[in-house]
């Protein structure tokens, strides 16, 4: 037997409900023995959910949210063609006990988690009676199954614990006597007195586990709306692909930190059955997905899985005297927090046992501190340990892999990106097992540091720059010619991948993250929005993007101003503008001290020679040990053009419009 769930999106319109029955009777037809978990119709859970909290409130507009669901049901099973069948009386009956259900939340203005579950159960309780229905209309021999008759938990409304001892051997005779395909609600169970519970985030996952778990089946697919496991959010991260092939273990640390495809409890029934995992592609269903098994057959040359990441993470640190060599202090801590059911997502502590260091999720933040505060209220009053440091919006970040704990250095590679593009790590947890580094920054450069990283191990063998250049005259319109016809071949030959960002002139600018078509800039230019030195730096220092570089190819005065800021924000400037290499000397200096601290370059060749290779050149002499006494030079374009052509027959003036027209001088001369 092979078990399978179809989340919400799979399920969202009649249309894909037809999809995917096509794909289960082929399937049926192909001598395949099926038992198929379903989600509520996508979007149900979250409209329940509101038309409770809107009952609670005493709003009456609960009223109408229900009838959009009830209307959505029936026009389903109409499109379906199962109006004339008994699906249509039972989700009749179902909508008429859950608008008696809200208005009893309606009156009492109360909304119980035990009466929340119940309310969210009629999300599954439509959508697989409905399917299964479609399904007997097709010929195919299929059969409802309320998963709360197999699943039993405890009474932890919302959240609740499965109780195997029960549920195994109910999954079991049920099966044994139903030979039909069965259609499973998800997410729904019963404790043992019979009332409903849900079995939380992941909730229809974790029903299809443990059905193939009871059932020691073949194999577990999980049909979702990507094609498997990704490297990375693909949201975040637009180079992101999927991952063939996943240990339980790398599934299981993806899965906790963040990767929405699989849930962590949905892993270990499979796990403990050696059930091999299928991530598919509902609307890509020949893609062959990720498999999730205790064994990786891929060879593959990359050091680390997959990064993804936690948001809205804060970072609690417990210090003092009193810490050092005291016994029990990390127990009664741990111990407050989940007495008080407050998740600790990563743990930290120097080996001068000075301080612990933990991460919770931000809206637990507050309450954790006073938990800690109460507990060691006797050691704050002698002045043993201090107040609880508490550093809010940052963001947690996970690279995983096996094959880590094989390959050295990858620590070291991780944390020097990090450095190289001005990430400042603000704590780190590596467990024995060199299967999980995690680390915390501030949450702003938390899409930053995905990309970085992603980029830095699984595009490893092509570097990316992102380019913002402020000014298309005959040099920055040369610039970008060259860029357009040098991409293929500094892309093969160079391993350079080359996107410009933005670009703006003195009454436009544009943007576009994926990369600025460079055939068609100057009409995309024209048509974006109004340009301003200060707007334009905004934009570009928002993106927050690694390997940045600014391209001044203006000669005005005041942009100048804005290089330290530049600088500041980890970004590059390679300049063709005089001004700032030539003014204050001071200045001048202080740019080039902030490029160096924050690990970025300050270029300017362009400002003598007529941008001939003059400063590079001395620069490598003088770096490999030749001293200069002396030179001798005219380091100005414009300069040398005049004296070269200088006689008695043309007069200066007109040998500077001549420099200005050959595009030798600034705009205005006299610069």
């Amino acid at each position: 037997m092979k078990v399978l769930k179809f989340g919400g999106t799979s399920v969202g319109t009649p249309e894909r409900i037809i999809e995917l029955s096509k794909l289960l009777v082929k399937r049926h037809k192909n001598g395949e023995k099926l038992a198929v978990v379903f989600s509520a119709f996508g979007g149900v859970t979250d409209k329940l959910i509101l038309a409770a909290q809107e009952a609670a409130e005493g709003n009456d507009v609960y009223n109408k949210t229900t009838a959009k669901l009830r209307k959505r049901h029936l026009d389903t099973i109409e499109v379906l063609g199962l109006s004339a069948q008994d699906v249509l009386r039972e989700v009749e009956n179902n909508f008429d006990v859950l608008e008696d259900l809200l208005k009893g939340v309606f009156l009492v203005r109360e909304a119980s988690p035990r009466t929340m579950d119940y309310i969210l159960s009629f999300g599954e309780r439509n959508s697989a009676p409905i399917i299964a229905a479609y399904l007997t209309s097709l010929g195919i021999p299929a059969s409802y199954l309320d998963a709360r008759l197999i699943i039993k938990t405890n009474k932890e409304f919302g959240r609740a614990k499965v109780n195997f001892e029960l549920t195994e051997p109910l999954i079991t005779e049920y099966f044994k006597k139903n030979d039909s395909m069965q259609i499973v609600t998800g997410f729904v169970a019963t404790d043992v007195g019979g009332l409903t519970t849900t079995l939380g985030r992941g909730g229809s996952d974790y029903t299809a586990a443990l059905l193939a778990g009871a059932l020691d089946t073949e194999v577990l697919e999980i049909w979702t709306d990507v094609d498997g496991v990704l490297t990375s959010n693909p949201r975040v991260v637009k180079n992101a692909y999927t991952i063939p092939e996943l240990s339980y273990d790398e599934a299981m640390e993806l899965s906790h930190f963040g990767a929405k495809v699989i849930y962590p409890p949905t892993i270990q029934p499979a796990l403990s059955k050696s059930i091999p995992i299928y991530i598919k592609n509902t609307f890509n269903p020949e893609f062959i997905g990720t498999l999730i098994s205790g064994k990786v057959s891929i060879e593959t040359k990359k050091k680390i899985t997959g990064v993804t990441s936690i948001s809205d993470i804060a970072l609690l640190t417990l210090e003092g005297s009193g810490l050092m060599g005291n016994h029990g202090i990390a127990a009664r801590m741990f111990s407050a927090l989940a007495t008080n059911k407050i998740n600790i997502v990563m743990i930290t502590q120097a080996s001068s046992e000075h301080s612990i260091c933990i991460a919770v999720m931000s809206n637990d933040s507050k309450e954790a501190i006073n938990v800690i505060n109460e507990e060691f209220k006797k050691e704050r009053e002698s002045f043993l340990i201090k107040p609880i440091k508490c550093e809010d919006h940052l963001s947690l970040v996970a690279v995983i892999g096996e094959k880590m704990k094989s390959v050295p250095g990858v620590a070291g590679s991780l944390f020097k990106a990090l450095g190289r593009n001005g990430i400042n790590v603000i704590a780190i947890a590596q467990g024995s097992s060199e299967l999980n580094i995690s680390f915390a920054i501030k949450k702003k450069d938390e899409v930053k540091t995905l990309n970085l990283v992603h980029d830095a191990f699984f595009l490893s063998d092509s570097k990316g720059l992102n380019l913002f250049l402020m000014g298309v005259g005959l040099i920055g319109k040369t610039l970008l010619e060259q860029i357009k016809d040098q991409y293929a071949s500094l892309l093969a030959d160079k391993n350079l991948d080359i996107r410009v960002i933005g670009v703006a002139n003195s009454k436009k600018m544009y943007f576009d993250s994926d990369g600025v078509d460079l055939g068609s800039w100057n009409n995309l230019l024209e048509n974006g929005a109004d340009s301003s030195f200060s707007g334009f730096i905004d934009q570009m220092c928002s993106y927050n993007y690694a390997n940045s570089i600014f391209i001044d190819c203006t000669a005005n005065h005041d942009i100048k101003d804005h290089y330290e800021r530049i600088l500041e924000n980890n970004i590059s400037i390679s300049t063709a503008n005089k001004v700032a290499a030539s003014s204050n000397y001071e200045f001048y200096k202080n740019l080039h001290e902030q490029a160096l601290n924050h690990n970025v370059q300050f270029l300017y060749e362009t400002n003598v020679g007529a941008g001939l290779p003059v400063l590079s050149t001395l620069d490598g002499l003088v770096r490999s040990g030749d001293k200069v006494e002396e030179i001798y030079a005219v380091i100005s374009g414009s300069l040398s053009y005049i004296f070269n052509n200088y006689s008695p027959e043309k007069s200066f003036k007109e040998l500077i419009l001549q420099a200005r027209e050959k595009g030798y001088t600034e705009p205005d001369p006299r610069d």
